[in-house]
């Protein structure tokens, strides 16, 4: 089981899901970290020390895919869990081609958003 602080970084550009999901997670016991975009993300990344990340599709400036397998190709970052989400219909597919470990479709629960989270949080390394 993981044991590590309950950090998440969200990468997404909507300023809503920005705040619903931070409002939520903080609830959760989360200490959450939020970008509109991809700009320094590894470095980002590797400062914050995330447990989970929420990786939007449609990101700027470089779209969910190219960042989740920068971070999937990068030896610091890549055990880290990604969830994919999005409300692109293909997101199945978009979340196994980024390397993804997990995926959300938007719009979401509430509860699936926690419950998803709290999984890969707790995943075996």
């Amino acid at each position: 089981m993981n044991t590590a602080a309950k950090r998440i970084m969200i990468f997404d550009d909507d300023d809503d899901i920005q705040s619903i999901c931070t409002y939520i997670l903080e609830q959760d016991g989360w200490q959450v970290s939020v970008y509109g975009n991809c700009a320094g993300l590894i470095d980002h990344i590797t400062a914050f020390k995330p447990s989970v990340i929420l990786m939007d599709n449609w990101i700027p400036d470089e779209g969910g895919v190219n960042a989740t397998q920068r971070i999937k190709s990068t030896q610091d970052t890549k055990y880290i869990p990604v969830i994919y989400f999005s409300a692109n219909s293909d997101i199945e597919s978009l979340a196994k081609t980024a390397g993804a470990d997990m995926f959300l479709p938007k719009p979401f629960d509430l509860d699936e958003l926690k419950e998803i989270v709290n999984k890969a949080f707790h995943r075996p390394q």
